[in-house]
C-alpha cells in the first residue's frame, strides 16, 4: 500500500468532503489507488448447501456497497454415466435421475435470479470442472471481481480447497475466498 508521500508524487490530493451530519471526512485520491472500485461481481456458489447462504449475503452486500451488477454461477461439476460420443454432442442431454438432479440445480438457480433481481443473462448454469468454468465465465464476461466460498482446511498445505486455490492463481481479476465452516 502507497505511503502519503509516495502518492503525493503520483498526483495525489486531499478533498475534504462534508457528511450529512456537518462532519467532515478526509478523502486520499490517487491515480495508483490500490482499492478498486468493482462493476461486476461473479457469485459462484453450489446453491444447495445451508452454508452457501453465507456467501450469497457476502456477495449481495459487496455489490450493493460498490453498486455493481452481480451475476450468478453454478458449475454442475458431474459427469453422467453415459456414452461418450452422446456426452460431446449434449452434456445435459439426461433422462431419469440424472435430469432431475440438473432440473432441481437451474431452477433453484433462477429462484436465486429473481430474489436478488438479476436478469436471466447474468445467471449461468455450467457443466465441467469449477476451477476451469469461474475462469473462463469471468474472462469472457468483463468480471472484475469474483467470490468464491472455501472451506477451512487443517494443514499448511490445504489452506484453500483445489477449486479456490485454482481460480485465485488463474483468474483474470480479484478474487475473494470466503472462508467457510461447514456445517455441524
Amino acid at each position: 500500500m502507497p505511503k502519503l508521500e509516495d502518492a503525493v508524487g503520483k498526483q495525489a490530493y486531499r478533498r475534504v468532503v462534508p457528511s450529512q451530519d456537518n462532519e467532515c471526512a478526509i478523502n486520499l485520491q490517487c491515480q495508483d489507488n490500490p482499492m478498486k472500485h468493482y462493476k461486476n461481481i461473479l457469485l459462484s456458489t453450489d446453491l444447495f448447501s445451508e452454508i452457501s447462504q453465507e456467501l450469497i449475503a457476502k456477495a449481495k452486500d459487496l455489490a450493493q456497497r460498490y453498486d455493481a451488477e452481480l451475476s450468478v454461477l453454478h458449475v454442475v461439476d458431474y459427469v453422467p454415466m453415459l456414452d461418450p460420443a452422446t456426452i460431446a454432442l449434449d452434456p445435459f442431454n439426461l433422462v431419469g435421475p440424472d435430469q432431475i438432479v440438473l432440473d432441481a440445480a437451474l431452477h433453484k438457480l433462477m429462484e436465486l435470479g429473481e430474489i436478488l433481481n438479476i436478469p436471466d443473462e447474468r445467471l449461468w448454469f455450467e457443466n465441467g470442472q469449477a476451477k476451469d468454468v469461474i475462469v473462463r465465465i469471468a474472462s469472457e464476461n468483463a468480471i472484475d471481481l469474483i467470490v468464491i466460498g472455501a472451506f477451512a482446511k487443517h494443514g499448511f498445505g490445504s489452506l484453500l480447497g483445489s477449486t479456490a486455490s485454482s481460480v485465485i492463481m488463474h483468474a483474470p481479476c480479484d478474487v475473494l475466498a470466503v472462508r467457510l465452516h461447514e456445517a455441524g
